[in-house]
């Protein structure tokens, strides 16, 4: 049966009915909410607590820090696009979204899903300033030139969905077009239209290749470079700590890497649709919620400033012996090099 109403007037206004996980039982429904209810929990109050940590906290207003901000602002925003929908369908049985409702929707998950991987490449340049010339760090990594690296990263995410999501709006849609998804997907949008859907289809699929590929490629030669420095480097324990630098934004992109991986998977194979609604739902979840677990638990200064706003101490300003803004690690590597 088709069950996209293509005979219905043009004169209709359109709406969308989110199918969820069609082969969900109802008696699962609850149980999915906390779920979700609970990840959703996580993702906002353990990125809150990055983001008032390294405001608070002086010895953390470093670049590293400031793209960190950044990237913990990309996950609240970016899982508030989808989760509270996926949570009134859940619970609530809402399934219609209004036309503009969904291709807004639409427009921020591809968004901030493009800028969670800009703002890793300038995370990556970051790492690879530091370590590669410590020296010039500070004269290069300034405020202005973070806030500019920062601002690209944005901008260009809220860009480059634009035609994608333009062109898919001028589709042809019944009156009601169910959409088998939890939420407003380009795909499965395309999927529901009455219109052909399989150049949207291809140009949605070559869009998200382009973002996610070339992201990639920027973050792998940044860390060759890096490598390639921190062997150059005598002592073990320079190189450790060279290292160590790196292995939270290192976790963090291996794992925006394998949701991207598994969404992937799931779309490519022969599967039933739920596994493609769940890839996509995994993509949408993962790195939201293990990026504040990684910073927390990996980053020694991080975990050190949450620690004192949840026992409610008073963050002192320590004036730093130094002009430049050069993390303890940092300066190890200058001596380690020397």
């Amino acid at each position: 049966m088709d069950t996209r109403a293509c005979n219905s007037s043009d004169d209709s206004p359109t709406s969308f009915y989110l199918m969820g996980i069609p082969s969900l039982p109802e008696l699962f429904n609850l149980p999915v909410f906390f779920i979700f209810l609970i990840l959703y929990l996580l993702i906002v109050t353990g990125n809150i607590l990055i983001l008032v940590a390294v405001v608070l906290d002086s010895n953390l207003h470093k670049p590293m820090y400031f793209f960190l901000t950044n990237l913990s602002a990309l996950d609240i925003l970016f899982t508030t696009t989808t989760i509270p929908r996926m949570l009134s369908l859940f619970l609530l049985g809402e399934r219609i979204l209004s036309f503009p409702a969904c291709f807004l929707q639409m427009y921020f998950f591809h968004g901030f899903g493009c800028g969670e991987a800009f703002i890793l490449v300038v995370m990556a340049y970051d790492r690879y300033e530091a370590i590669c010339h410590p020296l010039h760090y500070a004269v290069r990594m300034t405020p202005q030139v973070n806030a500019k690296l920062a601002a690209g990263a944005w901008l260009a995410a809220l860009l480059l969905p634009i035609p994608a999501v333009v062109q898919s709006s001028q589709m042809t849609f019944g009156t009601l077009a169910q959409v088998f998804h939890c939420f407003c997907d380009h795909l499965a949008v395309v999927q529901a239209s009455c219109s052909d859907p399989t150049f949207q289809t291809f140009l949605g699929f070559c869009c998200a290749m382009a973002v996610s590929f070339t992201p990639l490629v920027l973050v792998v030669l940044s860390y060759a470079r890096i490598l390639t420095s921190i062997l150059k480097i005598s002592s073990k324990e320079g190189q450790t700590k060279a290292f160590s630098t790196c292995t939270s934004h290192l976790l963090v992109v291996g794992t925006y890497y394998t949701s991207i991986a598994v969404a992937y998977v799931a779309y490519r194979a022969d599967l039933p649709v739920d596994f493609h609604i769940m890839g996509n739902v995994v993509y949408a979840i993962l790195t939201p919620v293990v990026n504040p677990l990684i910073y927390t638990l990996r980053n020694k200064d991080v975990k050190a400033a949450i620690t004192k706003i949840l026992f409610l101490r008073k963050v002192f300003y320590k004036p730093q012996a130094k002009k430049q803004h050069q993390s303890q690690e940092e300066i190890d590597i200058v001596v380690s090099q020397s």
